[in-house]
Parts: C-alpha cells; sequence; structure tokens
C-alpha cells in the first residue's frame, strides 16, 4: 500500500502516562502525526514498570506508545522549561492526563495556551472531570470500573468480576481520539482549535447505557449471569457432548425458530409459552440450558459450530488470548506487523479500520529518552537568526 496518510505533517505533543491518554496518540501516531512523548527524567512512564514481560519490556507500553518520540524533560526546570515550550508552539495537539491541578499549576492549561494559539486542539483527560466532588480524586481504571456499576453487572451472582482489560481506560482513550479526529476537522474548516475534556467516568458512563436503563426503568437490580448474556437468552455457553462449550447467540425470535427445528428437533418449543419470545426466555434461562445441552450431548463442539453455522446462528469457541494471535482469521486477512521495541521484535495487529490504499505508520516502541539530542536540538534555545 502506499499514500499520504491522514495526519501527516501534524505534530502532537502529549504529557502523559498510563493507558489512556497514550491510546488515544498512539491512534494519532498510526496515522501519520508526530507524536512527541514527554516522560519524566530517569523514571518515565509509570506504564514502562508494570511488568517485563515483552522482551524485557511492560506488555502495556509496547501496545500504546509505538511510532512515538520519547523525550525526558523536568518542567520545573527552566532549560526544559524552554524546551517544552517551544514544542507546543509549534504542536497542532495537546493531549494530557497528568493529575488534576497539574497543568493549570504548570500554566499548560488550554486558556493559557489557546490565548496565544486559538488554532491548538487541547484535550485534557481525567478520571471524574474538571469540576464537581470528584474532581481531585485519583482514578484508575478498576476503580472507574466500580464507580460506574461495570462491576455490579459483571461476575456471577455470588462474586462481582472487573472486565479482564482496561476497558475505562480504552473507552476514554478511544473518546479523546474520536473528539481530537473531529477538532481537526473543525480546524480545517474555521481554522480554530478547540478545548476538549474527556473524563473516564463519562466514556465508561456511556458505555453502561443499556445496563442503566435496564435498571432504572425496568424497576430491577442489574442480573450478573457470567458468561451468559443478561437480557438476551439463549445467548452464552452450552456444553457439547465431548465435554467442550460452544457459545451461541439467538438475536430474535425467528433464529429462535431456526435452532428448536434445526437443532434442537423440538418444534414444538417454538410456541412454549416459556420461551416464545426474548422476554419470556430470559426469565426463564435456567430452563433452557438442559434443554439445549440434552441435544448437544451426540455431538462434538466441532459438529455443533457446524451446524449452528449451517442453520444461521452465531456462534464461538472459546480461545484463549495465546490464540488469538494464532486466530485463521486474523491470520488470512494478514492482520499482523512486526513493531520494533527496544528488546526485539514483536506482532502486532494492524489498527481496526482499513483505508484503502494507505499503510498504517505503526513505528518503532522508543526506549526512554531515544529522542532527548535530537529534540533538545530541534527545539533547544532561540538562534540570533531566528530572534
Amino acid at each position: 500500500m502506499t499514500g499520504t496518510l491522514p495526519l501527516e505533517g501534524l505534530t502532537v505533543l502529549s504529557l502523559e502516562q498510563a493507558v489512556a491518554a497514550p491510546f488515544a496518540t498512539r491512534q494519532l501516531a498510526d496515522l501519520g502525526a508526530r507524536v512527541i512523548k514527554v516522560e519524566r527524567p530517569g523514571a518515565g512512564d509509570f506504564a514502562r514498570g508494570y511488568d517485563r514481560t515483552v522482551h524485557g519490556e511492560s506488555s502495556y507500553f509496547v501496545w500504546l506508545n509505538r511510532g512515538k518520540e520519547s523525550v525526558e524533560l523536568d518542567i520545573k526546570d527552566p532549560a526544559d522549561r524552554a524546551v517544552l515550550d517551544r514544542v507546543v508552539e509549534r504542536a497542532d495537539v495537546l493531549v494530557q492526563n497528568l493529575l488534576p491541578g497539574a497543568v493549570d499549576r504548570l500554566g499548560l492549561d488550554a486558556a493559557t495556551l489557546r490565548a496565544r494559539q486559538p488554532d491548538l486542539v487541547h484535550c485534557s483527560i481525567s478520571g471524574y472531570g474538571s469540576s464537581g466532588p470528584y474532581r481531585t480524586k485519583k482514578a484508575y481504571d478498576l476503580l472507574v470500573q466500580c464507580e460506574t456499576g461495570v462491576l455490579a453487572t459483571t461476575g456471577t451472582p455470588a462474586d462481582p468480576s472487573k472486565v479482564g482489560f482496561s476497558v475505562a481506560d480504552i473507552a476514554t482513550g478511544m473518546y479523546a481520539y474520536s473528539g481530537i479526529l473531529a477538532a481537526l476537522v473543525q480546524r480545517g474548516i474555521t481554522g480554530q482549535g478547540a478545548t476538549l475534556e474527556v473524563a473516564m467516568i463519562d466514556a465508561l458512563g456511556e458505555w453502561m447505557a443499556q445496563p442503566l436503563n435496564h435498571s432504572v426503568y425496568g424497576g430491577g437490580e442489574p442480573r450478573r449471569t457470567g458468561a451468559r448474556h443478561a437480557s438476551i437468552s439463549p445467548y452464552g455457553p452450552f456444553l457439547a457432548g465431548d465435554g467442550s462449550r460452544v457459545f451461541l447467540g439467538v438475536q430474535n425470535d425467528r433464529e429462535w425458530a431456526a435452532l428448536c427445528r434445526e437443532l434442537l428437533g423440538d418444534a414444538a418449543l417454538v410456541e412454549d409459552p416459556r420461551f416464545v419470545h426474548n422476554p419470556e426466555r430470559v426469565a426463564n434461562d435456567a430452563l433452557l440450558a438442559p434443554i439445549i445441552e440434552a441435544a448437544l450431548a451426540g455431538l462434538t463442539a466441532d459438529e455443533v459450530v457446524a451446524r449452528l453455522d449451517e442453520i444461521g446462528i452465531a456462534c464461538a469457541r472459546l480461545r484463549s488470548p495465546a490464540e488469538l494471535a494464532a486466530h485463521p482469521q486474523l491470520e488470512a486477512r494478514d492482520r499482523w506487523r512486526d513493531v520494533s521495541t527496544p528488546g526485539g521484535t514483536i506482532r502486532a495487529q494492524l489498527p481496526p479500520v482499513t483505508v484503502q490504499g494507505q499503510e498504517p505508520r505503526m513505528g518503532a516502541v522508543p526506549r526512554l529518552g531515544a529522542h532527548n539530542a535530537a529534540i533538545r536540538a530541534e527545539f533547544g534555545p532561540v538562534t540570533e537568526e531566528e530572534r
């Protein structure tokens, strides 16, 4: 593939750490933007220390920071601050998720910077927003999952459970990314930048809208149903005759009828008042599992999947993360690329959006301070010629 990437020529300055902001800016880097990542001298983004599982590097950091330039700057040091200010002057986008109030104390807040640079897109990411009683409260992924009701809806009836990946951070990063893109489009029309705020509680709260609606207007507490769906039935894992589980999902009454006739072999279930529509099936979900598993007892999991595919019922096999790395569908579609890290090469998935004629820029993951000399030289003291 060839072609100019959409964000080539744009400079993004990121005062970032952990997951949410780095996830947003990595998307921008994949689209061709120059992303300059400011890190604490000697320590860097604390996500670098989460683990050492990827050639000695953090699995989080290599996921979130490919294609960026790393520069160590002590923002409170006058010389380093001068370098930072010069980068700000040339930046199209500034992204920050420092501790609440930090950018204001440093004079890097949107009001201060955009008074000098009206075309700057300034994006602040926080846990709970810039106002309200929680504005100064620290926020991490699991804690925001708690505050937004995710744990109340995830897990088994006996035990709530966190989502197994950084869902609050990812939701927030994606809204920051899409907000920045929208602001850049608007800037292209009006010439004006924008001041953006994205709070983790708002991002994950949006993703919790359906359970919220169901609880508030349905008059009941959320149901934790393990691997089964709480409001669609049958939708979840069922035991096949070889001891393996197959996940299937019936989305409407037409599919329910097909399942009954073609796989369960019992057309009478279609009009059974306990199962006739989805609300009835959900209410009687515990009765459905033994009926379905009795019909699957004479089939292997592979045979069940083949039959479900044949009759048009969505289904899946349970895979581990390691099995995802060898998923035949991803391999067949050439969805992997090599990415360099300080410890060696890894395989990384292409970004989800494919643009015909363009290859995303999946650049190297930088070691801490890899671009110190180059950035200090480029954005160093003003020369007499520049005055």
